[in-house]
């Protein structure tokens, strides 16, 4: 009996070990898929409900990005949150929208590339 235990708590790390392993990288061309379905959606719009729901849905697509559009991804949801605030820190979101531009050339640069 103390064997079997043992063997069924050892499954389950097993187990709980392989469940919490990380998600796969997308490649650039798979990353690219993903952020023009988001964004080609009808539910992208420029007010601030609408950045702030296209923040929420980049957040997934930037956890397992391609290393080449991870940063760029991360660059475009820091200027939407800011941008989505009730009153934004116009300081912060001037500083931001350097890395947005930037990021929103990477981006198709990138993606252009793939296609």
């Amino acid at each position: 009996m103390k064997k079997i235990l043992t063997v069924l708590i050892a499954a389950g790390a097993l187990l709980g070990a392989a469940g919490c392993s990380p998600a796969p990288k997308l490649s650039n061309a798979d990353t690219c898929a993903r952020v023009k379905t988001v964004v080609s959606s009808p539910t992208a719009t420029s007010d601030k409900a609408g950045m702030s729901r296209l923040a929420n849905q980049l957040r997934p697509i930037e956890a397992v990005a391609s290393d080449d559009l991870k940063a760029p991804l991360k660059a475009i949801i820091d200027f939407f949150d800011e941008s989505a605030k009730d009153s934004p820190d116009t300081a912060k979101l001037d500083s931001l929208k350097g890395g947005y531009s930037a990021a929103g050339q990477t981006y198709s640069t990138a993606c252009a590339a793939g296609q």
